[in-house]
């Protein structure tokens, strides 16, 4: 038991490790927006189609994901898509035009797509029910480093070498992730002969508890499921926000509205990064510890949604100190508590199928995203530019959307089933 439990810290530390790449390449355009434009010689609406192509490949690509988890494999998953992420990176890098960007990034969410999903798949191999939870938070936690890369770190690495050899240098990291993970990673302790008492007997309150379940049975399973589908509406609305916001626009808001440099907007974005570091396990830790409950956080951090877009969407002008407490926030209320809610997802049904519903699941956050990216860049254009940047107006026009989302993500937590059992 003590070999087991040194080498599962192994496989999590690379496949964490992994997934600090997937959450830079899913942030790393808000930082670099402004230049991008200039580069590529390419408006709001251009850039946030740009933007969304990580999105739409990646949303498309979770139910595969969960599906090739449970059949195929999740290291065989892993490291084969973490590949091609490899190629997409470097063409992205290396674009001539906006078009190749696309291109590049569409290869890039494809890639990156299959490492979430894979990843909690293993960890319900690998850990016990009670442990569950607190390791993705922690994964989420870990993924935060990959924002934090991709805000200040990130500005700094484009000024000494440029943001094109910038992705170019980490398409060659995801490569050798990629090997490594195919060198040490096992899907379960069983492949390397050993046995781990998971006490999936303890687990109940599932629906429809099977022990055989096929592939398509067990997507009508979680389709079927009401409770599914209210978190489902809570991963788009939460999630479109977390990541059109901090993934795309929250740089060009703090650079066209409060006339930031990139390095000053790039501090601000850190504190997203933050948010996730810090938030995701500290949320976890009291689901699990103090409330004893999930449905409480989730309300709670929903609440926490509608009160940060509101300032978005009507304040005229925050401070400074108020846009470092609110970018923390917000990742912290519509991303750090996302482990909870993946959690909530996975206890309703049988652990066979753990693969099937994260993917399901996950599919709902990224079509928020690749919705929400390119529609906030067009109502973006429909305003006219102040000189050569967009009004506080503009802004609160495009961002009022996300006070509508927060308020309907707090109506489907409220509307959530309670799956954690005392």
């Amino acid at each position: 038991m003590h070999t087991i439990k040194n080498y599962r810290w192994l496989i999590f530390g690379l496949l964490s490790t992994s997934y600090i790449l997937v959450y830079f390449h899913r942030l790393c355009t808000s930082v670099l927006a402004v230049d991008l434009m200039r580069d590529l010689s390419a408006g709001p609406s251009l850039i946030g189609i740009l933007g969304s192509a990580y999105f739409y490949p990646y949303a498309l690509m979770q139910l595969p994901a969960g599906l090739l988890s449970d059949s195929w494999g999740a290291r065989k998953t892993i490291t084969l898509f973490f590949t091609v992420a490899f190629l997409g990176s470097v063409i992205f890098g290396l674009a001539p035009n906006v078009t190749w960007a696309i291109i590049g990034r569409t290869i890039v969410g494809i890639g990156v797509s299959m490492l979430f999903v894979p990843t909690l798949k293993i960890l319900s191999q690998w850990f016990t029910v009670r442990e569950y939870a607190y390791m993705t938070g922690i994964l989420l936690s870990i993924g935060g480093l990959g924002s934090l890369i991709a805000a200040t770190p990130l500005v700094w690495l484009s000024n000494s070498i440029g943001w094109r050899n910038s992705f170019i240098a980490v398409g060659i990291v995801t490569l050798l992730l990629a090997i490594l993970v195919w060198l040490f990673v096992r899907n379960r302790p069983e492949d390397k002969g050993w046995v781990l008492d998971r006490e999936d007997i303890k687990e109940g309150n599932k629906i429809n508890q099977s022990n055989n379940l096929s592939l398509t049975v067990a997507v009508k399973t979680v389709l079927k499921s009401p409770p599914f589908w209210y978190l489902a509406l809570w991963f788009f609305c939460a999630f479109a926000i977390a990541f059109s916001f901090g993934g795309l626009w929250g740089g060009p808001y703090l650079i066209h509205v409060y006339g930031m440099s990139r390095d000053e907007a790039g501090h601000i974005l850190s504190m997203m990064a933050l948010g996730l570091v810090f938030g995701a396990p500290f949320i976890t830790w009291l689901s699990d510890s103090v409330f004893g409950q999930r449905k409480p956080v989730l309300i709670t951090t929903s609440i926490g949604m509608v009160f940060c877009t509101a300032l978005l969407a009507f304040s005229d002008a925050i401070p400074v100190w108020g846009l470092y407490l609110l970018y923390f926030m917000i990742t912290v209320c519509a991303n750090g508590v996302g482990a909870v809610a993946f959690t909530m997802c996975k206890e309703l049904f049988p652990i066979e199928i753990a693969g099937t519903v994260t993917g399901l699941a996950n599919l709902f956050p990224f079509i928020g995203a690749g919705i929400f990216q390119p529609f906030v860049g067009y109502l973006l254009e429909r305003h006219d530019k102040v000189g050569k940047v967009l009004s506080i107006s503009a802004y609160q026009s495009a961002f009022f959307p996300f006070f509508i989302c927060a308020l309907i993500a707090l109506v489907a937590a409220f509307c959530s089933k309670e799956t954690m059992e005392r």
